[in-house]
């Protein structure tokens, strides 16, 4: 036996290649290499400023509403076989609903598909619209798991910018020199991850037209909407819908701080029928016969959870997250080597930028990273994550006062590595 072959013939089989690759561009897979730097001997407790998860904060914990929602559920024995393909009809009528609220046109049960967490109707998306030479455009900075999942599916990637000194607006003359006839789609993120962006309804509009202009439909990752406090407030891309058809996705974790739930949506935001004429709602149910479902008892309460939940819940996390917000932007005032362009005005991270030059021993932003989780115990995605050097992708969705320890650590890291 040499090099794990037996006999003349040896073994058939060998991992795909695509998977081990996809993986170094995710932030999953950014954050094993970053965490293997972190000292075992270090009595300080380890901050992770790094993931979109507020759930293991006491301060951050969902309605008693979607809790009890679950319990009724679960205890009506109604939901413990399969869900019909697409989900619950229950569900899907709740989804449509709730989402139906600030568009011009009503959605139907029809329009919707429950998915096991947003990061299943970005893998639906995406192999529903795979063919052979397709290209997507993708936000650059963005959420790498568009990447990652697109190099799985066959689908070349090409990457627009988005620009700091814009509020971290779309270049929209680099969308139109990237398309050609072969791209499919854009993927917009809104509100932004992971700039903390929130794209007024004005240049929302020059999208659908831009988008429109170029036979394109538009991927709208609102995972994370409504969670705003600048001054901008949310818009839902299937406003545009009549423009451009739309895939919409979303899911009750952020807003409901239950990612663990897995509970999600993807919606079909076009009322010109183009999404069932190209054959793409065809092809979302063909995919949902080869998949699984959410668990059908969170499915049973999502009526409830959508429905009940009162604003005072949603208006306590978004006064913790504005509070956090502010924290991160006086902090990083302080340190020199690094610079905010923008104040986060939503979701739960934001971008800044690393000048290198400032400091001692560190070659770019995932050299800084490691030695920071090795240093001070306290872990933050380097920005080459997600396709911009030299930054830094920083999460504040923490407690505040873990969030102001983070900080300090981070500025007596730069401190310690400052050039004299």
């Amino acid at each position: 036996m040499k090099n794990g072959r037996v006999g003349e013939k040896g073994w058939n089989f060998e991992a795909n290649d695509v998977l081990a690759n996809a993986a170094k561009v995710t932030i999953r897979g950014t954050l094993e290499t970053i965490m293997s730097n972190i000292d075992c001997g270090e009595t300080r407790s380890t901050i992770s400023l790094c993931l979109g998860d507020p759930s293991v904060y006491p301060c951050f914990h969902t309605t008693p509403i979607a809790e009890d929602a679950v319990v009724s559920a679960l205890r009506s024995s109604q939901y413990n076989g399969y869900a019909p393909v697409g989900g619950v009809l229950s569900a899907r009528r709740a989804i449509a609903e709730y989402l139906s609220h600030d568009l011009p046109y009503k959605l139907s049960p029809d329009d919707v598909f429950v998915t096991v967490g947003c990061g299943q109707s970005t893998h639906i998306a995406l192999s529903v619209l795979a063919r052979p030479g397709a290209n997507i455009l993708l936000p650059r900075p963005g959420y790498s798991y568009y990447e990652a999942r697109a190099a799985f599916s066959g689908v070349e990637v090409r990457h627009f910018n988005l620009i700091p000194e814009r509020n971290w607006e779309v270049d929209l003359d680099v969308v139109e020199s990237l398309a050609d006839e072969k791209t499919i789609a854009m993927v917009l993120i809104n509100p932004g991850n992971p700039c903390g962006n929130v794209f007024t309804y004005q240049h929302l509009a020059k999208v659908a037209e831009t988008a429109k202009k170029l036979g394109i439909l538009i991927i709208a990752d609102e995972v994370y909407g409504y969670l705003t406090f600048g001054s901008n407030p949310f818009v839902p891309m299937g406003v545009f819908g009549s423009v451009v058809p739309v895939l919409t996705l979303g899911s009750i974790s952020k807003r409901w701080i239950v990612p663990g739930w897995r509970c999600g949506w993807l919606v079909t935001s076009d009322p010109n029928g183009i999404l069932k004429e190209t054959k793409i709602v065809d092809g979302i149910k063909n995919y949902l016969t080869i998949s699984s479902n959410p668990v059908t008892f969170v499915q049973g309460a999502i009526p409830q959870i959508l429905g009940s939940t009162g604003e005072d819940f949603f208006n306590k996390t978004i006064d913790i997250l504005r509070q956090a917000a502010d924290i991160c932007v006086e902090r990083i005032k302080e340190i020199d080597c690094i610079t905010c362009p923008c104040k986060p005005e939503g979701s739960m991270s934001f971008m800044v930028k690393l000048d290198v030059s400032r400091l001692v021993d560190i070659l770019d932003d995932v050299d800084f990273c490691c030695k920071l989780a090795k240093e001070e115990s306290v872990l933050i995605i380097p920005g080459s994550s997600v396709r911009f050097k030299n930054w830094l992708r920083i999460t504040f969705a923490v407690e505040p006062s873990s969030l102001e320890d983070g900080l300090q650590r981070l500025k007596s890291f730069c401190q310690r590595h400052a050039k004299k």
